[in-house]
């Protein structure tokens, strides 16, 4: 302790015994840095002598940052306190000792002084502050600086300490970054302890109407707490009906410009008083002053911006009719303001872009106060000798151009056949076989016949590599087209075709080709001048029908003769090849007809299918 004493005594800059003075008296096991028992050791060792050196001022009757200071015999000595503070700062600055050791000093010192000594105190505060908040220092000694900043404020007067509280919260808004979110009020609590006492009976040989005195005053109660007007219906309502008649008072009562050039806003802020008075006697002139009414429109203003402002509840947002109320409140409420002398209109610009500003810091905190500072972007000097030229990318950019190179085959894998094929049926078809595959018990709703891009891709393949299987999309669904060699036997029997059913389809495969041969043997047996000079004379639509095409053919040969009146013979010729002619396109047509129904109806089920 007689150490450091001593130490305060010393008339050199610290660096010279600051550090000498605390190896002497701790001891320490390190040469430079302190460890924690020994950190704790110094702390309470500064802590006992800050103790009696406050003693000591406050019994010698001198202010406590200006104790100590003696001059004899030209003989200039500091101030101790203020000597002991420099020294430990410069400790702590160096990291010699533990970084928040200056912050408990100062919040001590603070709490050992009287108001008229806590002013010094803050200015020496006030003028370390560069030193303060440096990283090595704030990050251990913040909680402490705002904990003694915020003692200070409890115990001063927000009406008589008015400056001293304003240079706290100056210094806090400067020691603090902007994104600190101990300074923000997250859940966005109003002061609701700041009530507004007016009176509740009328007095005596009053002269205005009380009704609206009290209608008035009233206001201040939602304006302190907005939040209640939300959930509670009732109070809305009587905050609106309440603000109306306020509202057209204020109309009936215009302004005029003399009024308003009577107060001289410059000198205004020098006659500020924290809050208005409420005597009913003074409500007549309270009501001509314009200073008082932009102060109750602007409440008004901060109080539908809340309503609106974005980041609450579903519980806490205003319903359409309230929404509708505030918009046309504000409007009256603007127009009001405009119309308010001095500068009404330059006044409410302000106030917009004021508001404008509020509702970017409430986007700020509801998305979790994200920091404003960025790290600055480190630049590398280029080399001596020459400008860097700057390097050039094959694909645009350094990134894609190593995504690039890690795979040593990329040219050869965009040409690779097996990137893009066409499966085999057989393979394509497995995993539904392997559904139908009741041993394998696979539930209903993982069926990959649920799936309908992957029955439609089936299906197509189906068209391309499997007619057979195609065709039992009619009768069965999407699982008759799957093969029958994938199918286990007892699921197999479900999808072949049934012997019935062969012959027929044999039948009309036996009629299509006896049809083909006699119209090969008809063209055969005509000659070809005939058939070229009738065939010229044939329209389009007689070729597609086959009896019609018959008939020409005979009468074709008929004219060969040279008579126009076919024989006997002839006749019976004729009509003998027209009966085949005729039974055969009977036969031709009726197996188009019938191939053309069960490919509508494979179509339109597939495209049933494929829509559904």
């Amino acid at each position: 302790m007689d150490l450091f004493r001593k130490a305060i005594l010393h008339p050199g800059p610290p660096q010279d015994f600051a550090l000498q003075t605390v190896q002497q008296v701790i001891k320490p096991q390190k040469q430079v840095k302190l460890v924690q028992d020994e950190n704790q050791l110094l702390e309470n060792i500064l802590r006992t002598l800050l103790q009696e050196l406050v003693s000591a001022a406050v019994q010698s009757g001198e202010e406590i940052m200006q104790y100590g200071q003696s001059i004899a015999d030209g003989d200039i000595r500091p101030w101790k306190i203020r000597r002991w503070l420099y020294i430990v700062l410069y400790l702590c600055e160096k990291e010699h000792v533990e970084g928040g050791m200056i912050f408990q000093l100062l919040e001590d010192l603070t709490e050992m002084s009287t108001m008229r000594n806590c002013k010094d105190i803050f200015g020496y505060i006030e003028s370390k502050q560069d030193i303060l908040g440096k990283p090595e220092l704030f990050a251990r000694g913040k909680l402490v600086m705002l904990r003694t900043c915020n003692q200070l404020l409890r115990r001063l007067s927000k009406a008589n300490d008015v400056v001293f509280c304003g240079r706290i919260i100056m210094f806090l808004a400067h020691f603090f970054p902007l994104s600190e979110r101990s300074a923000v009020n997250i859940k966005g609590v109003f002061n609701t302890s700041n009530e507004t006492k007016y009176e509740k009976e009328a007095p005596d040989c009053s002269t205005i109407d009380f009704n609206f005195y009290k209608t008035f005053w009233s206001l201040q109660e939602s304006f302190s707490n907005p939040a209640s007007l939300t959930p509670a219906l009732t109070k809305w309502h009587k905050f609106t009906s309440s603000l109306t008649v306020v509202l057209n008072t204020f109309e009936a009562q215009t302004l005029s410009d003399e009024e308003g050039s009577a107060i001289n806003l410059e000198d205004e802020g020098s006659n500020f008083s924290i809050k208005y008075l409420t005597s009913s006697n003074l409500m007549g002139l309270e009501l001509k002053d314009p200073s008082f009414r932009r102060h109750v429109l602007v409440q008004c203003l901060i109080l539908f911006d809340y309503l609106k402002a974005p980041g609450k509840n579903d519980k806490d947002l205003p319903s359409d009719t309230m929404k509708e109320e505030i918009k046309s409140c504000e409007e009256r409420v603007k127009k009001l303001l405009e119309m308010t002398p001095p500068r009404g209109k330059e006044f409410l610009h302000s106030i917009e872009h004021i508001l404008e500003r509020e509702r970017n810091w409430v986007w700020w905190k509801r998305d979790g106060c994200p920091a404003f500072e960025k790290q600055p972007i480190e630049k590398k000097l280029a080399q001596e000798g020459g400008r860097k030229r700057r390097p050039r990318w094959r694909l645009g950019n350094k990134e894609l151009s190593q995504l690039w190179k890690w795979a040593d085959q990329n040219p050869n894998a965009l040409t690779d056949p097996q990137r893009v094929r066409t499966p085999a049926i057989m393979d394509y078809w497995k995993p539904l076989a392997e559904d139908m595959d009741e041993s394998a018990g696979i539930e209903e709703e993982y069926h990959h016949k649920n799936s309908r891009v992957y029955c439609w891709k089936g299906l197509r393949f189906s068209a391309r590599q499997d007619l057979e299987g195609f065709s039992r999309f009619t009768e069965h669904g999407i699982e008759g087209v799957v093969p029958l060699e994938l199918l286990p036997p007892d699921v197999r029997s479900k999808f072949q075709a049934k012997p019935g059913d062969r012959s027929k389809r044999a039948k009309k495969e036996e009629t299509k080709g006896s049809v083909q041969q006699v119209e090969e043997s008809q063209i055969a047996t005509t000659p070809a001048s005939e058939t070229d000079v009738e065939g010229s004379r044939m329209d389009p639509e007689a070729s597609v029908a086959p009896a019609d095409g018959d008939a020409i053919i005979t009468s074709g040969s008929g004219s060969q003769g040279g008579s126009g009146t076919p024989t006997s013979d002839e006749n019976q010729k004729q009509i003998s090849d027209g009966d085949v002619g005729l039974e055969a396109g009977q036969i031709e047509a009726d197996t188009e007809a019938e191939q053309g129904m069960i490919d509508g109806e494979m179509d339109a089920e597939v495209d049933l299918d494929v829509v559904a």
